[in-house]
């Protein structure tokens, strides 16, 4: 039990290395921390509170895993090599395409409320 409790620590430690260190991250938590904000004000339902839950995961570890990447292409080589800017780039392109994605999530929900709100 006590190995199990201990892999929640390094779980924290790892989240709380990634927020100070990348800044990416940190632009990830506080747009997510707006939409949560905006999801109460809004009063989305529960589904919908369940896609952004889903969707704001998805990112964030999308973001942790290019964290991930990038220094285990840096642990390997320190020269410039192709594969490993390919790797980099891949990596930040997963993370670009969940966070297109979460923009379409939050257009797709909030969107019509905010014309009503607006434009009413």
């Amino acid at each position: 039990m006590r190995a199990f409790l201990r892999g929640f620590v390094y779980a924290f430690q790892g989240l709380g290395y990634a927020a100070c260190t990348q800044r990416n991250l940190r632009i990830h938590l506080a747009i997510a921390s707006l939409v949560i904000v905006v999801g109460w004000a809004l009063q989305v339902t529960a589904v919908e509170w369940a896609v952004l839950g889903l969707t704001i995961g998805v990112v964030i570890s999308a973001e942790l895993v290019n964290t991930v990447a990038e220094l285990a292409v840096d642990l390997l080589t320190q020269e410039y090599h192709p594969m490993a800017k390919v790797a980099k780039d891949v990596g930040a392109a997963a993370v670009l395409v969940t966070a297109l994605t979460a923009v379409g999530v939050g257009i797709a929900i909030f969107g019509p409320r905010l014309w009503r709100l607006f434009f009413g």
